[in-house]
């Protein structure tokens, strides 16, 4: 498998471009390569939804069942899911900015971020093929009307 280049980002949005930008977004989906020893699980999902909502338990193992499904992805596993700090990344070389789980202290001092609902997973799914066969990293936003 090759291996899986950093993305660099040149720029972080700042709070008025974040609200901006989230505008009719209804979620954002990225997908990256799960470390090697996960050959189960290759990818490692983050789906960022539009929502500072709490949710029960129920509620979130219907909307991680709902992506799965959708998205024809397997296995799913090592499963987080609750609000925390996003930031957007900005690189000349994308399109779109890039969502940013903000997991470090000294990241959610320092980078510009919303609260999203956040659930992060391992999985496998043939529909994320840059992710699973050439180490690519990838995401996609879904807009509301």
């Amino acid at each position: 498998m090759p291996v899986a280049h950093a993305i660099n980002t040149d720029s972080y949005l700042d709070p008025i471009e974040i609200e901006a930008h989230l505008k009719n977004v209804e979620y954002a989906i990225l997908a990256t390569p799960a470390p090697s020893h996960f050959k189960d699980t290759p990818i490692q999902f983050t789906i960022f939804l539009n929502t500072q909502d709490v949710f029960s338990q129920d509620i979130k193992d219907a909307i991680l069942d709902k992506f799965c499904d959708e998205n024809n992805i397997t296995n799913p596993s090592e499963v987080m899911s609750q609000l925390m700090p996003v930031g957007f990344g900005r690189s000349a070389a994308q399109d779109t900015p890039m969502p940013l789980l903000l997991i470090k202290p000294e990241d959610q001092n320092s980078i510009p971020h919303t609260v999203m609902h956040v659930i992060d997973f391992l999985g496998d799914s043939d529909q994320f093929f840059e992710a699973k066969t050439e180490g690519l990293t990838g995401w996609s936003y879904s807009y509301g009307s």
